[in-house]
């Protein structure tokens, strides 16, 4: 198993992430103020250099207002239709 930071899923995670922040015409300043962090660390979790673990996704799903469950079904389908080994 490979680092879920480094997987197509991870990627497409956070570009949904980062759309459903666009959607809501948020700047990363204006995330980062809703989350009370820094807006480098909006940008590090946007460009794949930080991970984001499962409370933070609540969490930026929370400040974002959007279901939670709409990425967890968007990774759950990415994981049944690629089928490489670096994403197993």
């Amino acid at each position: 198993m490979n680092r879920s930071g480094y997987t197509l899923c991870y990627e497409s995670l956070r570009s949904w992430l980062k759309a459903k922040r666009c959607e809501k015409g948020l700047s990363m300043r204006n995330l980062a103020e809703r989350l009370d962090i820094t807006h480098s660390i909006v940008a590090k979790i946007e460009l794949g250099d930080r991970k984001i673990d499962f409370i933070e996704f609540i969490e930026f799903c929370s400040a974002l207002e959007v279901d939670p469950h709409e990425g967890v079904d968007l990774i759950m389908s990415e994981m049944k239709t690629r089928k490489s080994p670096s994403d197993k």
